[in-house]
């Protein structure tokens, strides 16, 4: 691909603003190659379809447990059963390969993710989470501690922000000491210190009167009544948002903001005896590595390329429709357990309960695009840290951009060479539609055009784009989310013959809130068909 003319920071921020809007018309802009790949969004609009009238072709099929959805809570779901000593446990997925929003990708032979990449090490509330990595080998006891295997931890450099013409190690922005910046980023390190508890999973810590004004207002909201009104603190806490739930601060509630922060290790101020990243697990692939080890135990129960039309539970069992390319399956089973989000689930069930109708209304589900660009040589360095496997562009409040993941860097060749760059953006809401309307040769433009200046060569590097879209990637925690915990409280777990397990319970979407519902949705024995 031919050189193009770099792009100044002044017309990068005037493309940013304009994001959703067609992209601009640039004769000289060489052919990209690539496509759309993973999920396919025309099975999941057959659930619009009508029902067939005639099933007299329709393949029976039983089961003792039936999991639709072979996202992380329904593969941890259909986990838990078998770990409890039910044998016929059958998974339905609408894709071909489970995975969900985890799922993961191939270019030129090198893995790469198509949606979640990391997985930060948990907290003691996930015990569910924390007894499975122990089983699978990535914690082990060591002296009476706990210990990860430094094998699957990112290597370092993690992360890196271009900023100021330079790369600097971390997301956070620096800031000169005695500057307002800084005195910005020890008044947030306190709050945080300061907020009433949280936890992963959120249920399990108690909701106080605190955490009731937080949920009341936008995490814009608050940061503005506590004067906190510095630029780059806010780009750094709208990235958090946008990173984890989807949307900006001005967006998610206040509840939302504290939770990223306080439920893990908190905010570390620069100088401040802070200490070092994070420390994640991460693998080439992203978090499909995870799947493929929950999926592994399930080989042959897997039933990928099904659409589930409508679940209806009888006084002996559930009936299950099911449409399998151009015929239908009819699908008896003594337990099911909807692994779907809120709003599919409502619509597949042939009665939902009021619990379910008033969490799924509730939900707010945030569009997300992921665009893995294969590269034949890592761009050109820049001044500042060299290569990491997180970096990200400061860029103007707003932006879309999330930067990307080098796949490549966790590999462990001694040289430097052809890769993958994943690169993340969310998408507003109110333009779900143009990630269905717009061809793949938009969205690879635009995410290419927020990258370039950092990386002026990168036109050049690229050898083929292909893109993920998902149109309900996560739910967004928006104010109000204590107005619907009683539905979602009311729908986790349970001991019958209907069960439900997704993410959506909390609110929000992260690997061990969706692996803990499904843990959950598991831990009452199934009832018999």
């Amino acid at each position: 691909m031919g050189p193009r003319a770099p792009v100044t920071r002044r017309a990068w921020l005037q493309a940013a603003a304009a994001w959703p809007l067609a992209a601009c018309t640039r004769g000289e802009a060489p052919a990209l190659t690539g496509g759309w790949v993973g999920a396919s969004h025309a099975r999941g609009h057959g659930l619009r379809e009508a029902l067939p009238t005639d099933l007299r072709g329709a393949t029976p099929r039983r089961a003792a447990v039936l999991v639709v959805g072979g996202g992380i809570a329904g593969l941890a779901a259909a986990r838990g059963f078998l770990r409890a000593g039910v044998d016929d446990v059958q998974l339905l997925e609408l894709e071909d390969h489970p995975g969900g929003n985890s799922r993961g990708h191939l270019m030129a032979g090198m893995a790469c993710p198509l949606g979640a990449h990391y997985l930060p090490q948990p907290q003691a509330p996930a015990h569910e989470v924390i007894e499975w990595l122990h089983e699978i080998g990535l914690l082990r006891q060591e002296s009476g501690r706990t210990v990860a295997d430094e094998r699957q931890l990112c290597h370092a450099p993690q992360e890196r922000l271009w900023i100021d013409g330079a790369w600097h190690e971390g997301l956070l922005p620096p800031a000169e000491p005695g500057s307002p910046t800084l005195a910005q980023y020890r008044r947030f390190a306190a709050a945080v210190a300061a907020a009433p508890a949280f936890a992963i999973p959120s249920h399990r810590a108690a909701w106080t009167a605190a955490h009731d004004a937080l949920d009341g207002q936008t995490f814009g909201a608050w940061l503005d009544g506590q004067g906190l009104t510095d630029e780059r603190l806010r780009w750094y806490l709208d990235y958090s948002c946008r990173d984890d739930y989807g949307a900006g601060l001005d967006t998610v509630s206040a509840w939302a903001g504290l939770h990223y922060f306080a439920s893990r290790h908190g905010f570390s101020t620069p100088g401040d005896g802070d200490e070092p990243a994070e420390p994640v697990f991460t693998w080439p692939q992203g978090n499909a590595w995870l799947v493929q080890r929950l999926a592994a135990p399930l080989a042959g129960r897997l039933h990928g390329g099904r659409v589930v039309l409508r679940v209806r539970e009888q006084r002996r069992g559930v009936q299950v429709l099911v449409r399998q390319g151009d015929g239908f399956e009819t699908w008896t089973a003594g337990t099911v357990v909807l692994a779907l989000p809120l709003f599919v689930a409502t619509r597949v069930l042939d009665t939902p309960p009021e619990a379910l109708r008033q969490a799924a209304a509730a939900t707010v589900q945030a569009p997300w695009l992921v665009a893995n660009l294969q590269i034949d040589k890592p761009p050109l360095d820049r001044p500042g840290l060299p290569s990491a496997w997180d970096s990200v562009p400061y860029s103007a409040l707003g932006s879309r951009t999330l930067g990307y993941v080098d796949a490549m860097h966790q590999s462990l060749r001694p040289h430097a060479g052809a890769t993958v760059l994943t690169a993340y953006a969310t998408v507003p809401i109110a333009e779900r539609q143009a990630l269905l309307d717009q061809p793949w040769q938009h969205w690879a433009r635009r995410m290419l055009d927020e990258l370039t200046p950092a990386h002026p060569d990168l036109p050049e590097r690229v050898q083929r784009i292909d893109l993920m879209r998902y149109g309900h990637a996560m739910a967004v925690p928006v104010p109000g989310r204590r107005h619907s915990a009683a539905a979602r409280a009311a729908l986790r777990g349970g001991s019958g013959r209907v069960r439900f397990a997704h993410a959506d319970l909390a609110g929000y979407s992260v690997f061990e809130e969706a692996f803990i519902a499904g843990c959950e949705a598991a831990s009452a024995p199934c009832r018999c068909a």
